[in-house]
C-alpha cells in the first residue's frame, strides 16, 4: 500500500534568487501512513507551516517532490487542483475566511467548487455539520452570529465536507478557551476513528499533540530532528527541553520525581499513561514484598 503522503528531498527557499533568499525547509524525507494522526511540532520559526502548504500544492518545490498517494503532485502542474480536493487545509484563524449568508452555505462552498449534484452536496453539509457539533438550527443561521468556537467548527466542516483523504490542520484550536479546545480536537479525533481520515495535526501544545497524535515529526532549523511513535517522542523529554520546545506537564512531574531519587520512567505524556505506570510500579512493588 502506498502512504497517503510521502516527500523527497523536499526543499523550499523564499525569494529564491533575491539577495535576501531563505531556505525555510531543508532536504525533507517522510512518510505517512493512510489512516494515521501525525502530529507536528516545533520552535516558531523552524518550517511547519512551509512544510504543511507543500501537502496540497499551495507552495512548488524548489527542489524535491510531494506524493499524494503514490501521485507526484507536481508531476502535471494542470492536475493540481485535483490535490488540492484530496488535502483539505486548515489555516490558524479559518473562521476569518467566512463570508456566506448562512452556516450551510459556507460549509456548501467546497463541495460545490468540486461539481457535485446539489443532493450530494447537501448530504456532506449535514455529514459535515454533525462531526463537527453543529446543529441543524444553527445551520440556518448567519456564520457572523455565532461564538468564536462555533465559528471555528464551521470553518472546518467546510473543509471536512470536501472528504479530503488527508486533513491538515494548523493550530486548529489557537486561541480557545480549554473547553472549546478540548470539544473541537475530541470532535477531530471521532472524525479521524469513524472515518479513517489521516490527519496532520500542527501544535504549539504538547499536550494535545501527546493526547491525540499517534506519530510525532519534531522540525527544527527547516529540517527533521525527530520522527518516530509518539511515546518514543516523549521519552527524549530532555532533548525536546533542550530545542527551546516544552513536553507535556505530566512528563515534567516524572522528571522531577526521577530527579528526586525515585526508580520511575519518564516515558510518560498523557495522564492516562502516568495511572498504567504508577498502577505497574505498585504492583510490583507489592510483588517484590511477598
Amino acid at each position: 500500500m502506498n502512504p497517503i503522503l510521502k516527500t523527497e528531498d523536499l526543499t523550499y527557499t523564499y525569494n529564491l534568487g533575491l539577495p535576501d533568499a531563505t531556505e525555510a525547509i531543508h532536504s525533507i524525507n517522510m512518510e505517512m501512513e493512510e489512516g494515521g494522526f501525525l502530529g507536528i511540532i516545533g520552535p516558531t520559526g523552524c518550517g511547519k507551516s512551509t512544510l504543511i502548504t507543500h501537502f496540497n500544492g499551495l507552495l512548488k518545490p524548489t527542489k524535491g517532490k510531494v506524493y499524494i498517494a503514490g501521485q507526484d503532485i507536481w508531476e502535471n502542474p494542470k492536475k493540481i487542483r485535483h490535490f488540492r480536493f484530496m488535502v483539505g487545509l486548515v489555516f490558524q484563524y479559518p473562521e476569518y475566511q467566512l463570508f456566506e449568508e448562512t452556516v450551510a452555505k459556507d460549509i456548501a462552498f467546497g463541495p460545490k467548487n468540486m461539481g457535485l449534484a446539489e443532493g450530494e452536496v447537501q448530504d456532506r453539509v449535514s455529514r459535515a455539520a454533525r462531526f463537527c457539533g453543529l446543529s441543524q438550527e444553527m445551520l440556518t443561521r448567519s456564520p457572523f452570529e455565532l461564538s468564536g468556537g462555533q465559528k471555528r467548527r464551521v470553518a472546518i466542516a467546510g473543509v471536512l465536507a470536501m472528504q479530503p483523504k488527508l486533513l491538515v490542520l494548523d493550530e486548529p484550536a489557537a486561541g480557545l478557551d480549554p473547553e472549546g479546545r478540548d470539544t473541537i480536537l475530541q470532535e477531530l479525533k471521532q472524525y479521524h476513528r469513524e472515518t479513517g481520515t489521516s490527519i496532520v495535526l500542527v501544535s504549539h501544545s504538547m499536550e494535545d499533540v501527546a493526547k491525540y497524535a499517534e506519530k510525532v515529526l519534531v522540525m527544527k532549523d527547516g529540517s527533521i530532528a525527530m520522527y518516530d511513535d509518539t511515546p518514543r517522542i516523549f521519552a527524549r523529554a530532555e532533548e525536546l527541553l533542550s530545542m527551546g520546545l516544552s513536553v507535556p506537564q505530566i512528563t515534567k512531574i516524572f522528571m522531577q520525581l526521577k530527579q528526586m531519587g525515585l526508580d520511575i520512567d519518564t516515558d510518560v505524556y498523557t495522564v492516562k499513561y502516568a495511572t498504567e505506570t504508577l498502577l505497574r510500579m505498585a504492583e510490583r512493588g507489592n510483588g517484590s514484598a511477598t
